[in-house]
């Protein structure tokens, strides 16, 4: 009879912590999923453009110049639709929220709307074919090697949850056309532009090795695995900081180095790391994300203090963030350690909670500040990122 006392106390104690545990933090994929999917729909709802399968830049939409083009190319938007990076963002979102519930509202939404406005952007009048930053039948514009790859990613993302060959395939092509962008020039590495090459940046380096790391599980072809690592190394060697191991942003041909530090470069050499040491079980590859790590979240995390009693992510770019975390997320793969994806959950979830705008869409460049400014315009590319954050979010399995 005391036996049987003790264990009825002991279960009730189980069923009271694991109800604790669930009240710090409510059923964690079910809340983030749940975020992610009316994130897209007021994305949806805000940002389609009347023409079919594609979106606006911004909502409210503007007439102001876009600024991430190389030389200012092409800046004047008139009542255009978004260009192709903001675009790309989308296909990134629904992948991650088709992984997360398995849902296939969103293989179909990929069929239906993203992949055909995406391939609005599709360029096939120049050698070898890819994506131009805007519609192609608008003439020629600038072809990106960053552009492409994300959507490369995207692509093996989409094969990797389905199997079909048709995505397998896809990240190929863009692989090809990367090559064409890769030289012996500074040692090594591949350009930013194709049509201005004038600097190699990490954000056209890193997240190519990563690509290739995962051409290279995809399809076991040796020539993705030496590419990959290659690619890693090169970056490593021209555009690491020795002081602090991030990463600086780009190495001109004459030279001289943009030290600007970006979430999204050093978090992408983040995850080559852990994808070669998941590939090759080279230590060498640990050693690099345990400091890569520790780096990233000492310059590009806060707090706590007065103002916010808990470790946050600092404000800017939500995309960038948001590559980041796809950093992070694979080096938990290979060390297990939680604290640094710990700050993003805690981080989001006070982000959602203290978002005033009454569309539930997300401000630029903000995150636990969460300011509205009226008439602000709001970027398609940072709802994109919050949407897969939310999602990647609610998948993670921490112990």
């Amino acid at each position: 009879m005391e036996n049987h006392r003790l264990f009825i106390e002991a279960v009730l104690l189980l069923l009271i912590l694991g109800y604790t545990s669930c009240s710090h933090r409510p059923c964690l994929h079910e809340k983030f999923v749940g975020n992610a999917e009316m994130l897209l729909d007021s994305t949806l709802k805000y940002y389609k453009a009347e023409t079919a399968c594609l979106f606006n830049e911004t909502y409210p939409k503007n007439n102001e110049k876009v600024t991430y083009l190389a030389d200012d190319a092409d800046t004047i938007r008139g009542d255009k639709v978004a260009y192709l990076w903001p675009t790309s963002g989308l296909f990134s979102a629904v992948n991650a929220l088709w992984s997360a519930t398995g849902n296939q509202r969103y293989e179909a939404m990929l069929d239906e709307l993203i992949l055909p406005g995406l391939q609005c952007y599709y360029d096939t009048t120049r050698i070898p074919p890819c994506y131009q930053s805007y519609l192609a039948n608008a003439g020629h514009s600038d072809r990106y090697y960053d552009d492409n790859i994300w959507l490369g990613i995207d692509f093996l993302e989409s094969y990797e949850l389905t199997g079909k060959q048709n995505y397998l395939d896809k990240a190929e092509q863009i692989w090809e056309f990367l090559e064409s962008g890769r030289d012996s020039v500074l040692g090594g590495g591949i350009y930013w532009c194709e049509q201005k090459k004038k600097s190699k940046n990490v954000c056209s380096n890193a997240p190519a090795s990563v690509l290739a790391l995962k051409l290279y599980r995809a399809t076991r072809n040796e020539i993705y695995l030496k590419a990959g690592k290659d690619l890693y190394h090169w970056t490593k060697n021209i555009l690491q900081d020795t002081d602090d191991y991030l990463y600086y942003d780009n190495i001109r041909l004459d030279g001289t180095i943009d030290k600007t530090k970006y979430a999204y470069n050093s978090g992408q050499m983040l995850q080559a790391a852990a994808l070669l040491y998941q590939l090759t079980g080279e230590p060498q590859y640990t050693d690099a994300v345990e400091k890569l790590s520790k780096a990233c979240s000492d310059y590009f995390f806060e707090g706590p203090d007065e103002r916010f009693p808990f470790r946050r992510i600092k404000n800017g770019n939500v995309w960038f963030v948001s590559i980041m975390l796809r950093g992070f997320e694979e080096a938990y793969a290979v060390n297990k350690d939680p604290q640094y994806l710990e700050i993003f959950i805690e981080t989001l979830d006070y982000m959602w909670e203290h978002n005033t705008n009454g569309n539930r869409l997300f401000e630029d460049n903000s995150f636990v500040e969460c300011r509205s400014e009226n008439g602000q315009h709001k970027w398609l590319l940072t709802q994109a990122a919050l949407i897969e954050m939310y999602a990647r979010l609610s998948s993670l399995k921490i112990k």
